[in-house]
C-alpha cells in the first residue's frame, strides 16, 4: 500500500482514504462520512495521534471527526478543503489528479528577484484563481519573477485579508478549489514566475477555528500576542504541534508546488527550544521541494538577523526602507515613521549596510531596535515602497502615488529597483492603480464590531487619521472591499507609469553592474539637503553612478565630491532618467558640464562613463 504524503490529515491510497488526526487528550476518535453520517473508529497510536483507513471513502467525500462522547463532530484541523467554510465539513482532495505542466520548473534563489505582492481577491473583478491567470502575462511583461500571495488559507465570511484564517491547509472557497490554486501556480511557471505564499504561523483567527477541541495544547498564555492566543511550540505537549505546522509548510511546497513561503510576524512566533520551530519549517520545507530551489521570506518587527544566520530563513522585508521613503515621499514623521527623517544619508546607509536600525535607540518604542546587519548579502533583504500593510494604514487606504507628486515617486522607484536589495510591488502599483487597498474583514456580527473598534484603535497613533476617525471605511462593509479590487483598464491609462517600471527592471536585469547586486563595490555621497550620489566604484570604465535629488534643484559650485569625478579620460552620459518624456517628465538637460553640476528637481539619473571624444 501506498505511503502517506503528510503526517495528518486525509490522503487517498490504492486501499480507500487515510484520515490521521492529533488529539492528545482523547480517548477515543472516529470519521464520520457524510451525508450518510456513517461511522469508523479511529486506531489510537503512540503520541496521541489517531488513524484508519476506510475503504468506502474516495476523493470527494465529506466528512467530520467526531471526538469521545462529544455530540458534535468537527471539521478536520488539516483539512484540505473546506467547500462550504470553516464551519462545514471537509472534503478528501486527490492532488494527484492534478496533471502538472511545470515538470522543467526547478525553482528560485533570492538573487535577481523582483517580487509582486497580490491578494487574489482583489487582484482582478472576479476574484479568483483562474481570473488571476488571465492577468499572468501583464506581470511578467514588465518584468517581475516571482509573486508573493497573500494568504489563500480558509477563513469565515465572504471577504478578508485570511491572516485570519483558521484552516491553515485548505485553499478558501472563495478563491476556487485547490486545483484551482494548483492551476495558477502551474500557470505562473509557464510566464516564468515563480510563486510564494503569505502564511501565519503566530495567530489563527476568532472565528471558526477548532484546533482546541482537539487538543488545548496549541496554544499558551505564556506568550504575549497581539492578534489572539500565541502558538504553543515549546512546552512540554509541543511535538504535536511543532508537527503540524512542519507539514503544513512541507504540504504547500509538495502539492501546490510553490517556490517558498512568506513568513508572518515571526516576532510572534516563539519558541525556547533548543532547535527552533522556524528551522524546523525550514527544513522540512527544502525537503518537500526535492530537487526545486525555494526561497523562504520572513517579515520581522524588530529586525533579528538571526532568521537568516540562524534559522534558515532566506530574506527579510527590510521595514526601514520603508519607512524612510515614506517619510521622504509624503513629509509625514508621525506614529511608527517618528524616527524617520527620509533624508538622503538614511538611503545610502541602507544601500550600502541594510537596515538603518542596527541596535540604537529607538524613540516610538522606547527600546533599541534592530541587529546588525551589514554582513547579509543585499539580495536577502526585500525593500518596498508600498505592501498591503502600509497602503492600508493610510485613511482612506490611499495609494502612495496619490499621496506624493509624481517626480518624487518616479526617483524613489528608481532608487529601489536599481539599489542591490531584493525589491518588491504591491498589486497595481506598476500602473499607479486608483484602487485603495482599505482593511476589509467579513466577521460574523458578534466580532466585526470588535475588529473595527480594534483597527480604529490602532490607527489613532497616526495624529492625521485620528482626526477623521469617524469616516474611516468599516472593515465588515461589501463596499469597503469592492472598491479595493483593481481595474486593469488603467493600465492603458497609465501607461508611462508601465514603462518606467519596464525599463527599470529592465535595467536592473542588463546592466553589468547593477545587475550584480554588490554593496560591497557601492559607496554613496550626500551631495545636497536633500540630494546623494550612489557610485559602484572599480575605477574602470564600467563604473555607475546614480543621482537621486528628492528636493529643489541642486547647482553644484564647487562639486568636491570624488564620487561624482568620472573615471580617468571619461566622461559622464546619461543612461536612464526619470524625466524622461516617456514616463511624463519634462527632459533631462547635460548634468556635469563646464559650469559645473546641476542636478534636476525630483528625480533620479543614472549615469555610466564614456571615452572623451
Amino acid at each position: 500500500m501506498a505511503q502517506r504524503r503528510r503526517s495528518v490529515g486525509a490522503e487517498v491510497l490504492d486501499g480507500g482514504v487515510s484520515f490521521r488526526v492529533w488529539a492528545p487528550a482523547r480517548s477515543r476518535a472516529s470519521v464520520v462520512i457524510e451525508p450518510n453520517g456513517d461511522e469508523f473508529p479511529l486506531d489510537r497510536e503512540r503520541d496521541g495521534y489517531f488513524s484508519g483507513i476506510v475503504s468506502t471513502a474516495s476523493a470527494g467525500t465529506r466528512y467530520r471527526f467526531r471526538l469521545d462522547d462529544d455530540e458534535d463532530a468537527y471539521p478536520d484541523p488539516a483539512s484540505r478543503f473546506q467547500p462550504d467554510g470553516p464551519h462545514g465539513s471537509s472534503e478528501v482532495i486527490d492532488p494527484l489528479r492534478y496533471r502538472w505542466r511545470d515538470t522543467q520548473w526547478r525553482g528560485v534563489t533570492m538573487k535577481g528577484l523582483v517580487v509582486y505582492e497580490m491578494h487574489i481577491g482583489t487582484f482582478t473583478r472576479d476574484g479568483t484563481f483562474a481570473s488571476a491567470i488571465d492577468c499572468l502575462q501583464s506581470i511578467a511583461d514588465v518584468g517581475v519573477n516571482l509573486i508573493e500571495v497573500m494568504p489563500v488559507n480558509e477563513f469565515p465570511g465572504r471577504f478578508g485579508w485570511s491572516y485570519d484564517g483558521v484552516d491553515l491547509w485548505a485553499p478558501t472557497r472563495l478563491y476556487g478549489c485547490p486545483d484551482d490554486f494548483r492551476g495558477f501556480v502551474d500557470a505562473a511557471h509557464s510566464h516564468n514566475l515563480a510563486v510564494i505564499l503569505d502564511v501565519v504561523y503566530n495567530h489563527v483567527g476568532p472565528d471558526g477555528c477548532y484546533l482546541s477541541k482537539y487538543s488545548l495544547s496549541y496554544f499558551t498564555k505564556k506568550y504575549q500576542n497581539d492578534w489572539g492566543d500565541a502558538i504553543s511550540f515549546d512546552d512540554r505537549c509541543s511535538s504535536g504541534v511543532r508537527e503540524f505546522f512542519a507539514e503544513n509548510a512541507a504540504h504547500w511546497i509538495d502539492e501546490f508546488h510553490l517556490d517558498g513561503l512568506r513568513i508572518d510576524a515571526t516576532q510572534s512566533i516563539n519558541d525556547a527550544s533548543d532547535r527552533h520551530i522556524l528551522r524546523e519549517i525550514s527544513d522540512r520545507a527544502r525537503a518537500a521541494a526535492r530537487d526545486r530551489d525555494i526561497v523562504l521570506i520572513a517579515e520581522n518587527e524588530p529586525q533579528d538577523v538571526r532568521l537568516v544566520t540562524d534559522y534558515g530563513i532566506d530574506a527579510m522585508w527590510n521595514d526601514d526602507w520603508h519607512h524612510s521613503a515614506r517619510v521622504a515621499a509624503t513629509g509625514r514623521s508621525e506614529a511608527y515613521y517618528t524616527d524617520y527623517r527620509g533624508r538622503p544619508q538614511e538611503f545610502v546607509s541602507m544601500a550600502k549596510l541594510g537596515f538603518l536600525y542596527q541596535g540604537q535607540r529607538y524613540k516610538w518604542q522606547k527600546k533599541r531596535r534592530g541587529t546588525p546587519s551589514w554582513q547579509i548579502p543585499p539580495e536577502r533583504l526585500v525593500c518596498y515602497l508600498q505592501n498591503h500593510d502600509q497602503i492600508a494604514n493610510s485613511f482612506s487606504g490611499l495609494r502612495l502615488h496619490e499621496l506624493t507628486w509624481p517626480g518624487q515617486l518616479r526617483a524613489l522607484t528608481a532608487l529601489l529597483l536599481l539599489q542591490p536589495q531584493t525589491p518588491m510591488l504591491f498589486q497595481g502599483q506598476e500602473f499607479a492603480a486608483s484602487a485603495p487597498f482599505l482593511y476589509f474583514a467579513d466577521h460574523n456580527r458578534e466580532i466585526a464590531p470588535r475588529v473595527a473598534k480594534g483597527r480604529r484603535e490602532f490607527l489613532r497613533q497616526f495624529p492625521s487619521i485620528a482626526a477623521v476617525e469617524e469616516h474611516l471605511p468599516a472593515p465588515e462593509n461589501a463596499e469597503t472591499f469592492e472598491r479595493s479590487k483593481l481595474d486593469f483598464r488603467e493600465r492603458q491609462r497609465n501607461r508611462a507609469w508601465i514603462e518606467l517600471h519596464r525599463d527599470l527592471i529592465k535595467l536592473r536585469r542588463s546592466d553589468p553592474m547593477i545587475s550584480q547586486q554588490r554593496s560591497d563595490i557601492l559607496h554613496g555621497a550626500v551631495i545636497a539637503e536633500d540630494a546623494f550620489v550612489l557610485r559602484w566604484l572599480t575605477g574602470r570604465d564600467d563604473d555607475r553612478l546614480l543621482l537621486v535629488n528628492l528636493g529643489r534643484v541642486v547647482d553644484l559650485d564647487p562639486a568636491p565630491e570624488p564620487l561624482l569625478a568620472p573615471p580617468l579620460d571619461c566622461e559622464w552620459e546619461v543612461l536612464w532618467s526619470s524625466e524622461s518624456l516617456r514616463y511624463g517628465g519634462t527632459g533631462t538637460a547635460p548634468l556635469d558640464t563646464e559650469e559645473n553640476w546641476r542636478v534636476p528637481a525630483h528625480a533620479a539619473v543614472f549615469l555610466r562613463p564614456r571615452a572623451r571624444g
